[in-house]
């Protein structure tokens, strides 16, 4: 039998469980107050009847130091990825991404994976900010899900076209503008 203090564990546990509900608050913070609700519908993440936080497994805002962006819950963090020419710049509220982007390599732990929400159901918040229009036929990609297979199959996708559009790619194929 082997005796161990846990002290120093138990406050981390404190510390994290603290964290999460002040990041909590910072994300119920994104939707309107109800007073400014006008004719939402009532089944959208701001709505009365869902709490936006159910299945929040992580956030990021603008904490990142070199290709490192920190996960604002504690869990695991994403890489931030530049192109040639690419630029990932911290902002007032979050991060500009030229030409750059980040992976949230929650699926990359092989056979012992610590994540296994991302093999089920979790709950992703983005709040985007568009800086001009695209420039030709060519869409903007703001955020996608991807398997990590072989034929990198996109299981989510959502992308700003021109004429202020959106475009939302299902499953690998039906695609949907909006």
């Amino acid at each position: 039998m082997v005796s161990v203090r846990l002290t120093a564990e138990l406050q981390r546990v404190k510390d994290v469980l603290k964290t999460w509900k002040e990041v909590d608050v910072r994300v119920s913070k994104l939707c309107p107050s109800q007073s400014h609700a006008g004719d939402r519908p009532t089944v959208t993440p701001c709505s009365s009847n869902f709490n936006i936080t159910d299945g929040l497994v992580g956030f990021f805002s603008d904490n990142f130091f070199g290709k490192t962006w920190k996960d604002e819950y504690l869990g695991v963090n994403a890489t931030i990825n530049n192109t040639e020419g690419g630029a990932a710049t911290k902002a007032s509220d979050g991060m500009t991404f030229r030409g750059a982007w980040a992976e949230w390599p929650v699926g990359k732990q092989g056979e012992n994976q610590l994540y296994h929400f991302a093999n089920y159901n979790f709950t992703l918040v983005a709040t985007v900010s568009i800086d001009g229009e695209p420039k030709g036929d060519t869409p903007i990609p703001l955020m996608g899900v991807k398997l990590n297979d072989d034929e990198k199959t996109v299981l989510l996708g959502l992308s700003y076209k021109k004429e202020k559009k959106w475009e939302l790619l299902c499953s690998g194929g039906n695609l949907k503008e909006y």
